[in-house]
């Protein structure tokens, strides 16, 4: 089994939290996946607010790229036989049904390259 990171998307800044259906639904989906013996780490969301990106030059400036434009608003990683088991998991995130995306990304260990 491969460990791969799941960054959850969405196309616009989320105002409000998830209501308490919304979290029931993601609380399911993940429980789903740790009775399966596939959850390495449940992640956690991130913060819009209070953001910094550090470029070359020393130049800091707040907030995440002002140019992107989707959100990164959470993350977590499972373990997956591939990354095609793993994109499975993620067609079923709750996200989705709010218009956004999961990337699929492969956690490359130290022998890796």
């Amino acid at each position: 089994m491969k460990e791969f990171m799941l960054i959850f998307r969405l196309s616009e800044k989320p105002v409000a939290p998830p209501s308490p259906e919304q979290m029931q639904e993601r609380m399911n989906w993940l429980a789903g996946i740790a009775a399966q013996n596939k959850l390495v780490d449940k992640g956690n969301r991130l913060s819009p607010a209070g953001a910094r990106t550090v470029k070359p030059g020393n130049v800091v400036s707040d907030g995440p790229f002002t140019e992107i434009k989707e959100f990164v608003t959470g993350y977590m990683v499972l373990k997956a036989a591939s990354i095609e088991d793993a994109t499975e998991i993620a067609r079923a995130n709750p996200i989705l049904k709010m218009g956004g995306s999961v990337e699929i990304r492969a956690v490359l260990t130290p022998e890796e390259k």
